[in-house]
């Protein structure tokens, strides 16, 4: 794919819980984005870097071909702190704002499910931020 292609989740995609258990890996990682509703996967920065956005708002940065692989995660910035004090494999995100983005690795040391709760909680981060309207076309919504 060139810098500007952009990758969508085919409509009738579901979200892929069935990596547990394994080291996670790209494929599985990428795949994992792209079944959020409304996500997008662009390469604005190279071939190299995906970007998920949805909405036009970044959720997750990731270069698929580093070892360990890493991921770079929007977060809430007290928990950004507490992540980065509980475990080493949490680092703040590179080349982003310290304050609102961790970069997790991939090393075993985190559970699948722990990264999969963190890519959701950055998408949901995303979407907290959008008009009710948005919101609510994203299948996003919140209890009353």
């Amino acid at each position: 794919m060139h810098a500007n292609s952009r990758r969508t989740r085919p409509s009738d995609a579901q979200p892929k819980h069935g990596i547990i258990g394994q080291l996670m890996n790209a494929a599985a990682l990428r795949d994992y984005c792209l079944s959020l509703p409304g996500s997008d996967e662009l390469f604005p920065f190279g071939p190299e870097i995906s970007v998920f956005k949805v909405a036009g708002k970044i959720f997750a940065l990731c270069r698929f071909s580093d070892n360990p692989l890493r991921i770079s995660l929007k977060c809430d910035p007290a928990l950004a702190e507490e992540l980065r004090k509980t475990h080493r494999a949490v680092i703040p995100g590179y080349h982003l704002n310290k304050r609102h983005w961790n970069t997790v690795i991939i090393d075993g040391s985190l559970s699948d499910q722990m990264i999969l709760d963190l890519v959701e909680d950055s998408y949901d981060l995303i979407l907290s931020k959008l008009p009710r309207a948005r919101r609510q076309a994203l299948g996003w919504h919140t209890n009353p």
